[in-house]
């Protein structure tokens, strides 16, 4: 087994004990991403969404991945009532062939943002 630990500079450094993507052989476990700034700075859920995606790109590309490689998605948000919204936004990254997916809403996110997404990609 060979294990990597990624790191973009890009991205958001990790706000506890744990790396931004792991890659193990052939496939890379990228963590939970959240657009804090944008989030903060009161941008819409449109935003913030594209902000965790462009987090996302990051580290994908940090690894020698793209989203044509992402195999999974997890979706948490604070309200399902923004699923149009974040759908919208998460739907320009993947035009063909899309990834599985699940979207689930949650009580609280960290930072209290609404939306946080991660996702394993396969090479």
């Amino acid at each position: 087994m060979t294990k990597k630990i990624i790191l973009s500079p890009e991205a958001p450094a990790p706000i506890g004990p744990y790396s931004q993507a792991v890659e193990v052989n052939n496939t890379l476990y990228v963590s939970g991403q959240i657009a804090l700034a944008v989030f903060e700075a009161g941008g819409s859920i449109e935003e913030e969404t594209n902000q965790v995606m462009l987090n996302l790109q990051h580290i994908l590309t940090a690894a020698g991945y793209s989203f044509d490689n992402v195999v999974k998605c997890s979706i948490f948000v604070k309200d399902m009532g923004h699923f149009a919204a974040i759908n919208e936004v998460y739907g320009r990254y993947f035009v063909q062939n899309p990834p599985a997916r699940e979207t689930v809403e949650v009580a609280r996110l960290p930072k209290d943002v609404r939306v946080e997404i991660s996702c394993i990609a396969y090479k």
